[in-house]
This record gives C-alpha cells, sequence and structure tokens, in this order.
C-alpha cells in the first residue's frame, strides 16, 4: 500500500504518518513534507524519486506527473488502466493527503506584495485533491488534520469504506472548490460586480435551530473575507449562541460602532427598540433599557465601554439574552453569574465595518447583491430647508439618523438628549410609522416637547411631520426629494419647527 503525503500545514502529519507506516503503507511526499517527516526519523520515498525528475522552478513543478498522477487516477478494475500502471511500472496510491497553501490568510493580509500572493496559488495541491476525490471508488483523499484520527481509526479495522471514501472525496472538492473561489475573489477585487460571483462559505458553528424551532440553521463564515461576526468575539459564559441571537447581535454592532460615545444598544427581532449615548456607559445603558423597557425583554444588548461591577448588577436585574462589549471587570462576571443561560461575549474587535463589503438577500434561485450601507453618518452635505436646528438639537438630529439607517423600512426615529424615544419600524405606510413612534413614547411617558424625529426616506405628504409636530417635535431629518416638498416644508414652518435635508436616503429591508 503506499500513501501520498504533501502538506503545507504540518499539524499532526507526523503522527499521522507514522501510524499510516506502522500500518504497512509506503510513504510517498514531496519537498518539505518529505524533509519534515525525514527529520521525524521516518523512511520517506521522495516524489522526484518516483518520477525521475527533479523539482523545477523553485518547487512550482514536483507533483505534476503522470508517474505520480497515474498512480492516483488508476481504475484498477479496468484492465487497460492496470496494464497501463505495469507497462510504466506505476504503483497505484490508495491514499493521498494533501493540504493546500493559505491563500486566503495571506492575501488577507495588509502590505503583502502581489508576487508573494501569487505564489500561494497551490496548482498541484488541488489537482492530485481533485484526483484522488475522482478516484474516490479506490483512493482515500484527506484534505484537512481534523481528519486523521477517524481516517486512522477505520484502517486499523482493515480499509476505508466506500462510504467513507465518498464522503472525503466530498469535503476534497470542497475544499478545491472554496480554495478557487478566494483565488477568484481576489482576482476579481477591482470589479464590484463581475459577471460571474463565486462565493463560498465555510461552516463556524451549528445552530440548534433556525428563526423557529422546526428550522434547521448553521452559521458559515465567507472564505476570504477578512473578518466575520464572531471572528474576534470570545464566549465567556451563557449557552450557546442561536440563530435569532445572531441576527440581532449584527444589527446591534452595526449600529454601535458607529457611536464614538459611551453608548448602549438594545435590539429586538433585529431592529433597535432602546439606544443611547452619555457621558457614562451606566448612563446610556439606563437611558437606553429606559426607552422601551418592555421591548427589551429578552433582548441583545452591545455596549462600547468595558462593564463594571456595578453596571452588572444592573444588567442582572433585566432579562437578556446577549451582553457583548468590549471588557469585563472581575466583579462583573461575578455580577453576572447570578444568570447562567446570559450569553456573555468579549468583544475584541476595534475597527469598524469591513470597507467595500457587499449585502446578500436570498431570493428564489438567486441572490440580490448591493453595496453596504456602510458610509458614516455626517452632517456634511445636509441642508437646513426650514428654520435652524440650534447646536444640541444638531446632535440629536444627528443621533436618530444613525439610528434610523438601522431600523427596518419605513422607519421611523424620534431622539431627545441622546437616546431614542420612540421608533417606529417595518410599516408600509410612513405615517403609520411616524403614529406608532408617537405613542411609543407617550405611552412610555416619555416628554416629546422638543425632541427630533429622523426618517429613513421622504415624507410623500405633510401628515407624518404634522403628527409628529403635534406631538412636540421640533426638528425633522429626511432625506427630501417627494414631489411635495414645499408643503412638507410649509407645515414645518407654519410650526415653528426646523427640518434638514440630508440627500441620502436609508431603506433598510
Amino acid at each position: 500500500m503506499r500513501a501520498l503525503i504533501s502538506v503545507y500545514d504540518k499539524h499532526g502529519i507526523d503522527a499521522f504518518a507514522r501510524e499510516l507506516a506502522g500500518l504497512g503503507f509506503e510513504l510517498v511526499s514531496s519537498g518539505g513534507t518529505a524533509t519534515f517527516l525525514e527529520e521525524q526519523g521516518l523512511q520517506v520515498t521522495r516524489v522526484e524519486d518516483v518520477t525521475g525528475a527533479p523539482e523545477m522552478l523553485g518547487g512550482r513543478v514536483k507533483t505534476l506527473h503522470p508517474r505520480i498522477h497515474g498512480a492516483i487516477l488508476a481504475r484498477l478494475e479496468l484492465d487497460d488502466d492496470r496494464q497501463a500502471l505495469a507497462e510504466q511500472g506505476i504503483e497505484p496510491f490508495e491514499l493521498v493527503c494533501v493540504n493546500l497553501y493559505p491563500f486566503s490568510s495571506v492575501a488577507g493580509r495588509l502590505g503583502v506584495e502581489q508576487a508573494d500572493i501569487v505564489e500561494m496559488i497551490d496548482v498541484g495541491g488541488p489537482s492530485m485533491l481533485r484526483g484522488a476525490a475522482k478516484n474516490f471508488a479506490h483512493v482515500g483523499v484527506v484534505c484537512r488534520p481534523e481528519q486523521y484520527d477517524p481516517v486512522l481509526a477505520e484502517l486499523r479495522e482493515g480499509a476505508l469504506s466506500s462510504e467513507t471514501r465518498r464522503a472525503l472525496a466530498a469535503e476534497a472538492f470542497a475544499v478545491t472548490a472554496a480554495y478557487d473561489a478566494a483565488i477568484a475573489r481576489w482576482f476579481s477585487e477591482s470589479e464590484f460586480f463581475p459577471d460571474q460571483l463565486t462565493l463560498t462559505f465555510r461552516k463556524v458553528a451549528d445552530l440548534a435551530y433556525g428563526e423557529n424551532p422546526h428550522q434547521t440553521a448553521a452559521y458559515y463564515e465567507e472564505v476570504g473575507s477578512r473578518r466575520h461576526l464572531l471572528s474576534r468575539v470570545n464566549q465567556l459564559a451563557g449557552r450557546e449562541l442561536s440563530y435569532n441571537n445572531l441576527a440581532d447581535l449584527e444589527g446591534a454592532r452595526r449600529i454601535v460602532r458607529e457611536l464614538s460615545e459611551p453608548a448602549a444598544v438594545v435590539v429586538k427581532h433585529a431592529n433597535p427598540c432602546g439606544v443611547a449615548v452619555a457621558t457614562t456607559i451606566e448612563e446610556a445603558y439606563a437611558k437606553a433599557i429606559a426607552a422601551d423597557p418592555v421591548s427589551a425583554f429578552g433582548c441583545v444588548l452591545v455596549l462600547n465601554r468595558p462593564v463594571t461591577g456595578e453596571l452588572a448588577g444592573l444588567i442582572a436585574e433585566q432579562f437578556v439574552e446577549v451582553l457583548l462589549a468590549p471588557e469585563f471587570e472581575d466583579e462583573a462576571l461575578a455580577a453576572l453569574a447570578v444568570k447562567p443561560a446570559l450569553r456573555i461575549l468579549r468583544d475584541r474587535e476595534r475597527r469598524a465595518d469591513t470597507p467595500g463589503e457587499r449585502d446578500y438577500k436570498r431570493v428564489l434561485g438567486g441572490l440580490l447583491v448591493q453595496q453596504r450601507d456602510s458610509e458614516p453618518v455626517s452632517a456634511e452635505g445636509m441642508q437646513p430647508v426650514a428654520g435652524t436646528p440650534p447646536a444640541k438639537q444638531w446632535d440629536d438630529l444627528l443621533f436618530a439618523w444613525c439610528v434610523c439607517k438601522h431600523v427596518s423600512s419605513n422607519a421611523i426615529v424620534i431622539a431627545k438628549g441622546g437616546h431614542t424615544l420612540g421608533i417606529g419600524a417595518g410599516q408600509m405606510s410612513r405615517v403609520d410609522a411616524v403614529r406608532i413612534a408617537v405613542e411609543k413614547a407617550k405611552e412610555l411617558g416619555h416628554d416629546l416637547e422638543g425632541a427630533s424625529l429622523a426618517s429613513d426616506a421622504f415624507f410623500p405628504f405633510a401628515d407624518g411631520p404634522q403628527l409628529a409636530l403635534q406631538a412636540g417635535v421640533t426638528a425633522i431629518i429626511q432625506p427630501g426629494g417627494s414631489k411635495r416638498d414645499a408643503e412638507v416644508i410649509g407645515a414645518v414652518e407654519a410650526a415653528g419647527a426646523a427640518m434638514v435635508f440630508t440627500g441620502r436616503r436609508h431603506f433598510r429591508h
């Protein structure tokens, strides 16, 4: 029996190869892998001794040879294939163990030269994996260190079953497909919407279930992306994260990354129900919860400052599903220990969103793709069209506009003093979104006098602004662009209020 071993990641390969040798396999290996195994005291037949040809072009060519690929691809049930092997003096391989150059990790680093990235495009490795996977009827193909133990366990019993060889082949083809997709993505970086969009995702975790218990679910990271939702997150305590937890966590993190002051974001069912900034994180948390304490029940809570013991004690009084913050004091973790189900996450990410990311939305038989709406909120280019908001109200207008950007359309956010008072989300009618935001704020006893309102898109009629103005709102921020802008501006001016046009809308469907 013969095993071909050629790996970049040498973790565990010495123990794997040693046991293969003990099971009677001749070890055939190339380049650095052969040297490594020899240094571990293993007897290795080098690829160049099999092919009769030395490595070429700085190692670019070493396994691309008929004596290697013939040994991998031979259909041993066919007389012609067996005769061809005999004529050429080629012995078949029963096992091929290959892992690939780390293209994605090198291409994802900053400041790497193009030539260095190109050298991480593996040619021989994928060829061997694909060949062995194609010939799974006779060859077992191993492409990840995690497969070593189960493969060895089955070999100890005699041989790999046809079911195992087929499963290994499926994984090998998935690995080579993902590898090629990452390379294609790198080459097409200058083309945001290429004619052929090749995406591949790697499973990070199985989830208990999906949005509902009858739906299965898992979380995947996009291969080639520099970061993902959980890439720099440590879970310190609590149950496993669920599908809904992750969906809400995504929404909350997007908001908090746009806020530089101490900030607290409370999200429920993918929409914020309370957002606040303040001089301290404790104050921000209190305001965010007070914005809508009923909706906050069972929420995802994201903070952008460390959690103190005092703050943790307050959080422990609430029913919070997920808590994410940059750090937790020891006293905070002790205080939160009374909530063993609470998922406590430490966020080590210090950067904003990855620039140039695409947004994807699955539709029947296809995918909607767009540039992510990730530009930071700024007053630059905004135009007061009615009245002049005082400086303090400008702060509230920009804060409300920032939050509104992350609320499902049609979206209305009413804010005052750096925290939300009422949010109307996901309504088919914009005036209904205003009505919900106003009524929600009133139900909770919030004082709307002097409050600011943000609308994610223009008001088609004056009825929405009039509802808010009658409730006490004195400043409005919206994109503008309606045929009835003059009518809306007139209603705001008649109420002695101010209004700002942003010239940009923020639909989120």
